[in-house]
């Protein structure tokens, strides 16, 4: 039974489904008293996942890669405004029908078949909880050398505090969300204040904004500088198009198309414009000051020379990026493995199965340089979600015209049953969307195509799905 309330919004009650092998109360449609995050909530959310160590390095990144300042500002600011677009456009099922997106790929992918799309975009979870775990490890080892000399000379150290923070993560899995929203209060707040301090440290000891926002560009040419703008833009949109496909994980808390829209826009790109900017000034400095562009601020940190700052500063990178490994990679692989067996599987062993993958996926080597992570992560895995963006848009706006049956979402030989539960014209679109961006990985003269990697997957399959599926 469905009902319609403003703004178009629908609640489903599905007391009386029957069939409980595609549903648990995670993956449950919320109903409109649940619907009630206004656009500073979510703008809120936004602040909170973007203000985080990674988006710092992002920026510092593109510095350490040769681009000068306002280079990287702009790279990362076009990069944000791109992936906004499809952020905004797969929100709008989640505030519609109040439906996670594992749920929302059964439409498109088949009720079974949507395992795929939410797998991937899993795997890519665990690979950044991992990352996220590997930077607060690494500045717990950082402060633990600080406070006991002898750990800087243990040659297990770095890999006992990655450990050591992994378990303050389980912690906070196991006893679930409540138990760390009050970290998560503090979290952005700490990060900010530490990135201000950083800004103010590298105005000093740079000599003033001259100095350091007058670094030039090592790219001697047009040509150079486009060689490496084009992998470096989809690097960025690639940054968000994990968080672009489960958007309706969080949007179907949404009180309005209006809130989720405008809090999106007002959340995302100037938060990541102007927290960017505080890693494109102190790594411009740390070329003034130390001679070479230090894109990790745990490693900057560790040189200051008072251990007071050192130790507060530490701290406050931990507890941020424990909070921001919580809500942004965590909730959503927790779902994505809760839609493969909803009935055993619940929020508490996804999250579980999430940090165990993390460790497996070596975050560690991912972070070896700005190159591994911009140009092999970030680039890399885009091509994988670009795709399933395509095919999500595509289906929900051309092909369904926003209309989805929302019980038949929950249920096997419904509307969404198509082939034994796949819809394999999906399948067939995102495997033609994820060959095309990724064979430039092989074929040297097609390295264009990795370069445009999530835009070009994005295309292809968006087209293919929609040809095969006008086609009768």
């Amino acid at each position: 039974m469905e009902k319609l309330f403003s703004d178009g919004l629908i609640e489903t009650d599905l007391s009386g489904l029957k069939d409980t092998k595609l549903f648990n109360k995670d993956l449950a449609p919320t109903k409109i008293v649940q619907r009630n995050w206004g656009t500073y909530n979510i703008a809120s959310l936004w602040i909170g996942m973007s203000v985080c160590i990674t988006t710092y390095m992002l920026a510092s990144g593109l510095i350490a890669g040769g681009m000068n300042w306002w280079q990287a500002l702009m790279t990362i600011t076009i990069g944000n405004v791109i992936v906004l677009i499809p952020m905004i456009l797969n929100a709008h099922a989640g505030t519609k029908y109040g439906i996670p997106f594992p749920v929302l790929a059964r439409a498109a992918f088949g009720t079974l078949g949507s395992n795929v799309p939410a797998l991937l975009r899993a795997v890519v979870a665990c690979g950044w909880f991992g990352i996220q775990t590997w930077i607060g490890g690494q500045a717990l080892n950082s402060l633990m050398s600080v406070l006991i000399p002898q750990w800087a000379v243990w040659n297990l150290g770095s890999a006992a505090a990655f450990l050591i923070f992994w378990a303050m993560n389980v912690y906070f899995i196991v006893n679930g969300m409540e138990s760390i929203r009050w970290l998560e209060a503090l979290g952005a707040p700490f990060l900010l204040v530490v990135g201000i301090a950083l800004l103010i440290w590298a105005y000093v000891q740079g000599g003033g904004w001259g100095p350091i926002l007058s670094q030039p560009s090592k790219f001697q040419t047009v040509g150079e500088f486009w060689k490496f703008f084009i992998p470096a833009l989809t690097g960025m949109v690639g940054y968000w198009a994990t968080l672009s496909l489960n958007i309706p994980d969080f949007s179907r808390f949404a009180k309005s198309q209006k809130a989720q829209m405008l809090g999106q826009a007002i959340g995302l790109p100037p938060t990541m414009a102007l927290y960017s900017f505080i890693g494109v000034a102190v790594t411009s400095a740390t070329v003034v000051i130390f001679g070479e562009a230090i894109w990790d601020p745990v490693v900057l940190l560790s040189k200051f020379q008072n251990p007071i700052i050192v130790v507060i500063s530490l701290l406050a990178l931990m507890v941020a990026t424990l909070t921001t490994n919580i809500a942004a990679n965590v909730v959503s692989p927790a779902n994505d493995f809760a839609n493969l067996y909803p009935s055993k599987i619940n929020f508490v062993r996804g999250g579980l199965m999430t940090a165990v993958l993390g460790i497996v996926i070596m975050p560690w080597k991912l972070l070896s340089d700005y190159s591994a992570y911009i140009f092999g992560w970030l680039v890399g895995y885009s091509g994988f979600l670009g795709p399933i963006a395509g095919i999500l848009i595509c289906d929900y706006f051309l092909i369904k015209k926003k209309k989805l049956i929302v019980l038949d979402l929950y249920r096997r030989n419904g509307e969404y049953e198509f082939t034994k539960g796949f819809n394999l014209k999906a399948i067939y679109a995102l495997a033609a969307g994820v060959f095309v961006a990724l064979i430039g990985l092989m074929v040297p003269s097609l390295r264009f195509l990795y370069d445009y990697a999530w835009f070009v997957g994005f295309a292809v399959s968006f087209v293919v799905y929609l040809l095969i599926m006008k086609k009768k």
